[in-house]
């Protein structure tokens, strides 16, 4: 045997690289954006969430907010840093229990370096303690923390969660929620999912509210005011909490006449979308200047405006509508806007032909007839309109005839059973247009990508014969009685 002797400087060379794991050479930072095209910083690479848990406390007086976000995930990578996006100030941070260094980078990003790497695969439990003033905040130019007179409400799309609590924020990354909230007593904190729990001490009343399915992180709503809230259960079983602002003014009957009716109009949907697929239902009116109302799951958003020409259940079946296709079923990536904008103002279509104040047809026929060929409206492509053309009208009622025209191509009995199915077949995860067409052909047993490359991504009018006449070339369609309704709701600020 030969024996071959080590010198004591190589021993302690070797002992120091026994100390390093082998894959640490691998460990690289998480991407400080999760890939969308039209909004490439938002979300985060590098892991997944699973659960948020918010501990907050807020002072309408000043507006401060403190918090602390417990958040529950797992690396998809081997990871040396990862980015959180945020934008209120950061006191400590740590990551599965040791402190980790932090500093914040571009418009919204919040760069955590554990004390070690963490390998792929790793379950994390990352803490931030934070505090600030939201209304202070901006980024790129704007702020999705509305002051109300007594508090304020964090309701927004694409983004809102960086005013409120640290995030990985692209819909893909959808998660649970526990969100607990201390308000001085006499101002209320509302939130998604079910009540779990109130308490009071010291002149401080604390609301602890639970999602208990993924949702998206633009989906995560608060609302800090004095309400009067209301309470009840859907014929259908589903529980039903709503909330109105106490100064709402002229507004406050119609704002109760339309989404006292939230049970009712849950009822009816899951006759076309399949059971309800949340624990809870309901809305809120808060004492805000916007102009819109948002699919906040299970506790949707209204402006007092949305109410200002009287009652509007029209916009709370489109809100409501979105419960299914929007927040069960979220898109993949912003591009596929059409899944939620398109199939949300087609319920409003259902629900006018329910009321006898127009058929689907007929709003079909409407839309086209409104708009002539050389209208800009036609060169939005509802199935990949652009980050500046997101919300546009045509994303919503092109979007609305292009899914008239799937069902005149495809008739009743396998259209509803694709508005049902659809919920079901991509419960809880995310799809995109793509996928949506791959099911309708599945079901339908047809063809149809030339109908929905003519309908959603041609930049022109189809024409007149596209799957089936909707007008004849150069007629005119009269205007439904519900059109007025429907052509206000706009569910969305975006930005």
């Amino acid at each position: 045997m030969h024996r071959r002797i080590i010198a004591p400087g190589a021993l302690a060379a070797a002992s120091l690289l026994l100390a390093i794991p082998a894959s640490a050479a691998s460990h690289s930072p998480g991407a400080p954006g999760i890939g969308d095209p039209y909004h490439p910083n938002y979300g985060n690479g590098g892991y997944d969430v699973s659960h948020y848990d918010l501990r907050l406390q807020y002072q309408p007086k000043t507006d401060e907010l403190r918090g602390t976000a417990t958040i529950l995930a797992r690396t998809t990578q081997d990871l040396s840093s990862f980015d959180l996006d945020f934008l209120l100030d950061v006191s400590e941070v740590r990551v599965n229990g040791a402190k980790a260094s932090f500093a914040t980078s571009g418009q919204h990003e919040l760069v955590v370096t554990p004390k070690t790497p963490l390998d792929k695969g790793t379950p994390v439990t990352v803490v931030v303690r934070y505090s600030g003033v939201p209304s202070t905040k901006s980024a790129y130019g704007f702020s999705t923390w509305h002051r109300t007179p007594d508090g304020a409400v964090a309701a927004d799309e694409p983004e809102a969660a960086w005013w409120w609590f640290p995030s990985n924020d692209h819909p893909s990354d959808k998660a649970t929620y526990d969100v607990s909230v201390s308000v001085p007593d006499g101002t209320q904190a509302i939130s998604n999912g079910t009540l779990q729990s109130t308490s009071s001490k010291l002149g401080w009343t604390r609301y602890t509210w639970r999602q208990n399915k993924p949702q998206a992180t633009y989906l995560a709503t608060l609302a800090l005011g004095r309400f009067d809230i209301t309470t009840g259960t859907s014929d259908g079983g589903v529980p039903v909490i709503n909330a109105y602002s106490k100064d709402l003014g002229d507004n406050d009957g119609a704002a109760r006449a339309s989404v006292e009716r939230t049970g009712e109009l849950v009822d009816w949907l899951s006759g076309y979308f399949g059971p309800y697929p949340f624990a809870s239902a309901g809305g809120y009116v808060p004492n805000t200047t916007t102009g819109y109302a948002l699919e906040t799951q299970t506790r949707v958003y209204y402006s007092p405006k949305q109410f200002a020409n009287g009652s509007n259940p029209s916009v709370v079946v489109h809100e409501l509508a979105h419960q299914w296709y929007g927040d069960d079923v979220s898109l993949k990536r912003w591009k596929d806007i059409w899944i939620n904008e398109g199939f949300a103002r087609y319920a409003q279509w259902l629900w006018s032909e329910h009321e006898g104040e127009g058929t689907a047809q007929e709003l079909a026929d409407y839309v086209y007839a409104s708009h002539p060929a050389d209208d800009a409206f036609w060169t939005v492509a509802p199935g990949d309109p652009g980050a500046d053309n997101q919300f546009d009208a045509a994303v919503y009622d092109r979007g609305a005839a292009a899914i008239q025209a799937l069902r005149n191509a495809i008739g009743d009995d396998a259209f509803f059973r694709i508005l049902k199915g659809w919920p079901q077949r991509h419960a809880y995860s995310n799809a995109s247009v793509a996928d949506f067409v791959k099911y309708a052909e599945q079901v339908s047993g047809k063809p149809l990508s030339a109908l929905f490359d003519t309908w959603l991504f041609e930049p022109a009018k189809p024409a007149a014969s596209s799957a089936r006449a909707l007008v004849k070339a150069g007629a005119t369609a009269a205007q439904p009685k519900s059109w007025k309704k429907i052509e206000a709701t706009n569910d969305v600020h975006g930005h």
